[in-house]
C-alpha cells in the first residue's frame, strides 16, 4: 500500500507519516517544494530509520497537478493507493490572498493530481472552521448549513472542502480537526496559534503578581482543542477502516472547555494567578455591531488596542473568536474509533507540557537579543551617583557590556576609582564631577557632555539622598524635605530636561529613574524621600505619555532595599534582608534591555494593589511596622548604641523583604 502526502513536513503531516510508516511494506511519496528541502531532511530525522521509505517528489501546491513533472506523474500513476491532502494554511492571521491560493487553489490542484494518477481514496484534512460561526451543534453530515464565513480562514476552509465534495468519480473521506495543539506526551508544537496567543499574557501575570492574587478574566465560547497525536492517530485509523468512504469525521473534543476555563488551566500550568472572576463576553453583544466597528475606527481607540495586542503578541483577529458559538457532534468518529483506545486526553493532564514546551522553544522573547551587550554596545550611557553603591555596580556592568559609560558624582576621588575598575575590565569610561543638587552645575554638566559626546542614549538617574526620620521628629527640619527634593527630583529633572531635546532630535533615547519600593508601599519614616521619588515617578509617567511615539522611553525602577552606604546610618538594616548593589545593577540592565514602563518586585506591586483596593488594610500594615521599628539613633540624635532588632522585627522584615522600615 503506497501513499502520497501533501504537507508531510507540516505539524500534522510529520505525525501522520510517522504513523503510516508503522505499516510494514508501505511506501510514502511526499510533495516537497524546492524551498522546503531542508525541512524535509529535518522531517526524515524525525521519522528515524524507516524514513528511507519516504520519497520526496518535487512540486508546488500553487501549480497545476501540484507542479509534479510529467515523468513523475507517469511513474506514480497506479502506484498510489491513498492520498492525504494536508498542505494548507492553518492561520487566522494570514492574508486572504495567501489563504485563497493555498487552501482553495491548492486543493483544486491536489484533486486534479489525484484523478490523474488514479488514487483510490482522497483523504482531505479540512477543519472545524468549515462550519464558520454556526450557532448550535454542527453535525458531521452538515456542510451547506455553515454560516458566518466572512473571515477568509473560515471561507477558504469551507470552499476547499466543497471542491472535494463536488468531485464526482473520486472516492474521498474528510477530516475536520479541532484547534490542533501540541503533542500530549511531549508538548511539541511548531508555531504559536490558538490558546498559545494568550500565553504571553499569562506569563506577564505570573511575573508580576503572586500566584494567590485573584484576578479578573474573560469567559467566552467553548474552544475545541485536540492534541496533534490524537489527530494523527485518529486519521490513520479511520483512513484504513472499510466502509467509510464519502463520510466526514469531526476530530474534536466531545467535552470542550469554555475560554475562561482554558485560560485558567494554562494559568495553573504556568504558575500564574488564576482568573477567579470571569466576565462573559456575550454581555457586550447588546452593543450594535455598527457602533462597535465605529468605535474601533476612532484613532486613539485603534492605537491603544493595537499597542496592547502588540505587547501581548496577540493578533487582533483572535479576539473575534473568543465567543465561539459552535459545538460539534462527532458520532461518526466515535463509531470508527470504538475499541481502539484512541481518544482525546484531558487537557488538564498535559497542559503543563504544552506550557513548558512553549516557554522553552516558542516564547517570542526567546528570539529577541536580550543580552545587555546587544542593547548597549557602542551606546553612550550616563550613570549618576556612580562613585558607590548601585551606581558603581551599574557602571561596571555597563562598561563590561561595551557601553561608552559616562559616570557622574560629586566626589572625584571615588569616581576615579570607578574609572580605574572599568578601564581595567576593558571598558570605555568618561568622568564628570557634578553636584546634582546645584541646578547651575547640572546645566554645566549637560552642556559639557553634549559638547564632548554629542548625545546621551541612556540616562540613568541614580544619584539620590535618603532620610529615615518620622514626621513627628521633622517638625523643625523642613530642610530635610528641601534637600531630598532638590537632589532626588529637581537634579534628575534638570538632566532629563537638558538631554530630552537631543533625544527628540534623534528620535531615540531612554531615561531610567531609580525610584523606591517605598513609593508603592508608602513606607513610614520616609516621607521626605518617598515624596521626592514620587514626584519623579509622576513626571516620568507624564513624559512617557508625551514621548512614546518619538522613540523615547521612560522606565521607573521601584528599587527594594539595597545594602549601600546610604542605608549604613540605620544599624537595624544590618539585620534585615536586602539585595546587593550587583542585584540592583541587574535590574538596571534589565531595564535597558526591555525598556519597560516600570520594574518592581512582586511585593512592591502587591503593596500598591493593597493600598488601591484596601487602603485601610494597607494603612494598618504600615502603622504596625511604624510602631514596631523605632527611629534610628541618627534620626533621634541619641548617641547611645541602637538596640538590636527583636526576633519579631526580623521576622516581619523578612516577610516584607525589601521594603524600607
Amino acid at each position: 500500500m503506497n501513499y502520497f502526502v501533501t504537507g508531510a513536513t507540516g505539524f500534522i503531516g510529520k505525525y501522520l507519516v510517522a504513523n503510516l510508516l508503522k505499516r510494514k511494506g508501505t511506501k510514502i511519496y511526499a510533495l516537497v517544494r524546492k524551498e522546503s528541502t531542508a525541512k524535509f531532511k529535518e522531517a526524515k530525522e524525525f521519522w528515524g530509520p524507516e524514513s528511507k521509505r519516504v520519497v520526496a517528489v518535487r512540486g508546488d501546491l500553487g501549480k497545476a497537478k501540484l507542479g509534479v513533472s510529467a515523468a513523475n506523474l507517469k511513474a506514480l500513476t497506479g502506484e498510489v493507493t491513498h492520498m492525504f491532502h494536508l498542505a494548507a494554511i492553518y492561520d487566522l492571521s494570514a492574508s486572504a490572498e495567501s489563504q485563497d491560493m493555498a487552501n482553495i487553489l491548492g486543493t483544486d490542484h491536489a484533486l486534479d493530481f489525484a484523478e490523474h494518477v488514479g488514487v483510490r481514496c482522497f483523504h482531505h484534512c479540512s477543519s472545524i472552521a468549515a462550519a464558520g460561526l454556526y450557532r448550535g451543534t454542527f453535525r458531521e453530515d452538515m456542510f451547506k448549513e455553515a454560516e458566518g464565513l466572512d473571515h477568509p480562514y473560515f471561507r477558504t476552509k469551507h470552499e476547499s472542502e466543497g471542491l472535494v465534495r463536488q468531485r464526482t468519480g473520486l472516492t474521498w473521506r474528510i477530516y475536520r480537526p479541532g484547534m490542533v495543539i501540541g503533542h500530549s506526551e511531549t508538548g511539541q508544537i511548531d508555531k504559536v496559534d490558538g490558546p498559545y496567543y494568550f500565553f504571553k499574557l499569562i506569563q506577564k501575570m505570573r511575573n508580576n503578581l503572586p500566584r494567590w492574587v485573584p484576578t479578573i478574566g474573560v469567559e467566552g465560547g467553548r474552544l475545541n482543542m485536540v492534541p496533534v497525536d490524537y489527530v494523527a492517530s485518529a486519521m490513520d485509523h479511520i483512513a484504513h477502516k472499510r466502509g467509510l468512504d464519502g463520510k466526514c469525521f469531526h476530530l474534536v473534543d466531545p467535552e470542550p472547555m469554555r475560554a475562561g476555563e482554558v485560560l485558567n488551566v494554562f494559568a495553573r500550568a504556568g504558575h500564574a494567578p488564576e482568573m477567579s472572576m470571569r466576565i462573559d463576553v456575550r454581555m457586550f453583544s447588546f452593543i450594535p455591531p455598527a457602533l462597535r466597528q465605529g468605535l474601533m475606527m476612532v484613532a486613539p481607540v485603534r492605537r491603544i488596542t493595537h499597542q496592547i495586542l502588540k505587547d501581548l503578541h496577540i493578533p487582533g483577529d483572535v479576539l473575534k473568536f473568543l465567543n465561539y458559538p459552535t459545538r460539534f457532534d462527532n458520532r461518526n468518529t466515535e463509531d470508527a474509533l470504538r475499541g481502539t483506545g484512541i481518544q482525546v486526553p484531558d487537557l488538564r493532564d498535559y497542559a503543563w507540557l504544552l506550557w513548558d514546551y512553549w516557554e522553552r522553544h516558542l516564547d517570542p522573547d526567546l528570539f529577541v537579543d536580550r543580552s545587555l551587550k546587544g542593547a548597549v554596545q557602542g551606546k553612550i550611557v550616563m550613570v549618576t551617583g556612580a562613585s558607590s553603591g548601585i551606581g558603581h555596580a551599574a557602571a561596571l556592568k555597563l562598561g563590561e557590556a561595551g557601553a561608552k559609560v559616562i559616570i557622574v558624582a560629586r566626589g572625584i576621588e571615588k569616581l576615579e576609582e570607578t574609572r580605574a575598575e572599568i578601564e581595567t575590565a576593558g571598558g570605555e569610561v568618561h568622568v564628570y564631577q557634578c553636584d546634582l543638587s546645584d541646578m547651575a552645575d547640572c546645566d554645566r554638566l549637560v552642556a559639557e557632555v553634549l559638547k564632548d559626546h554629542g548625545q546621551v542614549d541612556v540616562l540613568v538617574n541614580n544619584a539620590g539622598r535618603s532620610i529615615r526620620r518620622s514626621i513627628a521628629l521633622s517638625f523643625d527640619r523642613f530642610h530635610d524635605f528641601e534637600r531630598t527634593m532638590q537632589l532626588n527630583y529637581f537634579g534628575s529633572l534638570r538632566l532629563i530636561m537638558g538631554f530630552l531635546p537631543m533625544m527628540r532630535e534623534n528620535r531615540s533615547g531612554h531615561v531610567i529613574n531609580i525610584s523606591s519600593i517605598g513609593v508603592l508601599s508608602n513606607a513610614p519614616r520616609f516621607s521626605a524621600y518617598v515624596a521626592s521619588k514620587s514626584a519623579l515617578d509622576s513626571f516620568s509617567r507624564c513624559a512617557a505619555s508625551e514621548f512614546c511615539d518619538e522613540g523615547i522611553a521612560f522606565t521607573t525602577i521601584n528599587m527594594p532595599l539595597v545594602r549601600t552606604p546610604m542605608i549604613a546610618p540605620t544599624k537595624m538594616y544590618e539585620q534585615v534582608p536586602t539585595i546587593s548593589p550587583a542585584e540592583a545593577a541587574d535590574m538596571i540592565g534589565d531595564a535597558i534591555i526591555r525598556r519597560p514602563y516600570r520594574i518592581a518586585t512582586r511585593l512592591g506591586i502587591f503593596a500598591q494593589v493593597l493600598h488601591s483596593l484596601f487602603p485601610k488594610v494597607g494603612e494598618t500594615v504600615m502603622n504596625t511596622a511604624y510602631r514596631m521599628f523605632p527611629d534610628s539613633a541618627a534620626a533621634t540624635g541619641d548617641k547611645a548604641p541602637e538596640a538590636k532588632p527583636s526576633n519579631e522585627m526580623i521576622a516581619f522584615a523578612t516577610l516584607m523583604r525589601g521594603i524600607h522600615w
